[in-house]
C-alpha cells in the first residue's frame, strides 16, 4: 500500500525519483506556482524558460516532464497544470494527473500549492487517487503505483493528510470492488467484503441470505436474484455515535452482474455490467470512512445485492412481485431490476426512522443521455434537501445536478394487475421515471434523495485527473459529506 507523509524539507534537497510542481498560465507561458521556488533557484532561475520550451501552458490537466540534469538530487520534475484560478478540485486533479505519469516510481515528492488544511487535503487525496492501479489479475509485469508520497506542506496539517488517507482508502476499495470481475464477486462475495469491513471498523452488521429474504417478504431482491446460481443478499451495516441526535440511512444498489435477465441486454451493453453494484460499493466505502472519521451522527447502510441472470428460474416479464411492506409491482421489463431491489431496501431502511434517507444506484441508461458520464443526477421529495445534497456533492468534489420528479410521470407506471409497474409505457425521461418509481416506496414524512450514478461510477475512456479507467468510486465522498453535514446541522 502506498504511504503518504508530510515533509518540510526544501524540494531541491530531496533524494526522490520525481518532484511534482504546479504551473499556472501567464502571458509569456507557463509559470511555476507556489512551492517550486527552491527548484527554480537550483536551476539558476531557468525553470519557467525550460517549461515554456517544452510547450507547457499551465492549463488544467496538462502534465509536462523535464529532466533536472543533476541540478538537484531528483532526476525529474513533473509540472502539472493548475489552470487560471485553481480551487480544491483543480489541486486534486493536478496531483492525480501527475501521479498517474509516475507509475513504477518508488518515492515521489509533491510540491503543489498547499498552504491551508483544505489545500493539503485536496493535494493528498488527489495524489492517492491518481496513484491507484487495479492489477490483481495482471501477470505482464506492468509498472505499479508509486510506493511513497512525500507531501511538501506544513507539518501541522497531519489531520488533513489523515482525512485524505481515509477517504482515498475507501474510494479505492469501491474502485476495486467495481473492477472485480463477476466471476470473483458474487452477491455472497460482496456480502463477505461487507463483513470484513465491519470486523475491521466495528460496524454492526446483519446479512440476510436467500431463505431469509423470501421468509421476510423481500420480493424485489428475491425476485431479481432467483434466476442466478448465485443467490441474493441484503446487508445492513450500522455506525452509531454516543452523542448523535440524528440518523442517516443509506441504500445502495448491488447488482454484481446485470445481463438484463430475460429482457436480455445487447452484448455491447453488457461487458461493463460488473459495475452495476457501484451504488452498494459506495455505501460500503462511505460507511468504512465514516466509522474511521467519527462524525456525530448515526448511519445505517443497506446493500441490496443480487445477480440478474436469465434461466429457467428467472422472473418473467408480466410477473408480479410483492415488495417488502406489501406493495405489489408488475415486472414489465426484467432489465429494470435495480429499482426492484432498491424498493425492498428503501422500505426496510425507513423502519430505522432516519432523519434523511439517501439512495445511490447505477440505475438508468437515461442518466447518461441526460447528464453524460461524469455528472450524477440528484432527485428528492423535498426541493431543499435536493439542493443541499447537490451542494454537499460539489463541496466533496463530485459533479452533481438537481433534477425534478414531475408528478405527471407517475401515471405511466400504472399497472392493470398490480399497484405499480416497474417501467413506463413512455420512452422519455427514463431517469426521472425511475426516481418517481422509488419515491412510491418512501413513506410520507421521510426526507429522501436519490442519486443516479450510472455514468459516473464507471469510466470507459482514457484516464484524466485522478480518475482511472474503470471503477471510479463515485458518490463515496458525497455520502461521507452528507453524513458530516447532517452531524453539524448543515443538512
Amino acid at each position: 500500500m502506498t504511504s503518504i507523509s508530510l515533509d518540510s524539507a526544501a524540494p531541491a534537497t530531496l533524494d526522490v525519483d520525481a518532484i511534482v510542481i504546479g504551473v499556472s498560465p501567464a502571458e509569456a507561458g507557463a509559470t511555476p506556482a507556489a512551492g517550486a521556488e527552491g527548484l527554480d533557484k537550483a536551476l539558476d532561475g531557468r525553470l519557467a524558460d525550460a517549461l515554456r520550451a517544452l510547450g507547457a501552458t499551465g492549463k488544467a490537466g496538462e502534465v509536462v516532464k523535464l529532466p533536472t540534469l543533476g541540478a538537484v538530487p531528483a532526476p525529474v520534475i513533473v509540472a502539472a497544470g493548475l489552470g487560471e484560478r485553481p480551487a480544491a478540485e483543480d489541486l486534486r486533479r493536478a496531483a492525480g494527473a501527475a501521479l498517474r505519469t509516475l507509475a513504477g516510481s518508488t518515492r515521489v515528492a509533491v510540491a503543489l500549492p498547499a498552504a491551508s488544511a483544505g489545500e493539503v487535503e485536496a493535494v493528498a487525496l488527489g495524489a492517492l487517487l491518481g496513484n491507484y492501479a487495479f492489477d490483481l489479475y495482471r501477470t505482464d509485469g506492468r509498472k505499479g503505483p508509486a510506493e511513497e508520497i512525500r507531501l511538501l506542506a506544513p507539518a501541522s496539517e497531519t489531520a488533513a493528510v489523515d482525512r485524505a488517507r481515509i477517504l482515498a482508502a475507501s474510494i479505492n476499495l469501491v474502485r476495486d470492488l467495481v473492477n472485480t470481475p463477476p466471476s470473483h464477486l458474487s452477491p455472497e462475495d460482496l456480502a463477505g467484503e461487507a463483513e470484513r469491513i465491519a470486523g475491521e471498523t466495528g460496524l454492526a452488521i446483519e446479512v440476510l441470505d436467500e431463505r431469509a429474504l423470501v421468509e421476510g417478504g423481500y420480493g424485489g431482491i428475491a425476485g431479481v436474484g432467483q434466476g442466478s446460481a448465485n443467490p441474493p443478499r441484503l446487508v445492513r451495516l450500522a455506525y452509531t455515535h454516543p452523542e448523535a441526535s440524528k440518523t442517516l440511512a443509506l441504500v445502495g444498489k448491488g447488482i454484481t452482474f446485470d445481463s438484463g435477465g430475460l429482457s436480455l441486454k445487447p452484448s455491447e451493453a453488457m461487458d461493463w455490467m460488473k459495475s452495476d453494484m457501484g451504488g452498494a460499493g459506495a455505501v460500503l466505502g462511505a460507511l468504512e470512512a465514516i466509522a474511521k472519521l467519527g462524525p456525530k451522527v448515526n448511519v445505517v447502510g443497506y446493500l441490496a445485492i443480487a445477480e440478474n441472470m436469465p434461466s429457467g428460474t428467472a422472473q418473467r416479464p408480466s410477473d408480479v412481485l410483492r415488495i417488502y411492506g406489501g406493495k405489489t409491482v408488475e415486472v414489465l421489463n426484467t432489465d429494470a431490476e435495480g429499482r426492484l431491489v432498491m424498493a425492498d431496501a428503501i422500505v426496510r431502511a425507513c423502519e430505522d426512522s432516519p432523519d434523511l434517507l439517501v439512495d445511490v444506484a447505477t440505475l438508468t441508461g437515461a442518466q447518461l443521455v441526460a447528464l453524460g458520464t461524469r455528472t450524477t443526477g440528484v432527485m428528492a421529495n423535498d426541493d431543499g434537501v435536493r439542493e443541499k445534497v447537490v451542494a454537499a456533492a460539489v463541496r466533496a468534489g463530485e459533479a452533481s445536478w438537481g433534477m425534478p420528479l414531475p408528478a405527471e410521470l407517475r401515471k405511466g407506471l400504472d399497472s392493470a394487475v398490480a399497484d405499480i409497474a416497474n417501467i413506463s409505457g413512455e420512452r422519455w425521461g427514463g431517469m426521472l421515471v425511475a426516481g418517481v418509481f422509488l419515491k412510491e416506496f418512501v413513506p410520507d414524512g421521510v426526507k429522501w434523495a436519490h442519486l443516479d450514478i450510472a455514468g459516473p461510477s464507471f469510466h470507459k475512456g482514457e484516464p484524466y485527473g485522478y480518475t482511472p479507467k474503470g471503477g471510479t468510486g463515485a458518490a463515496t465522498r458525497t455520502l461521507v459529506q452528507i453524513a458530516e453535514d447532517l452531524a453539524d446541522g448543515t443538512l
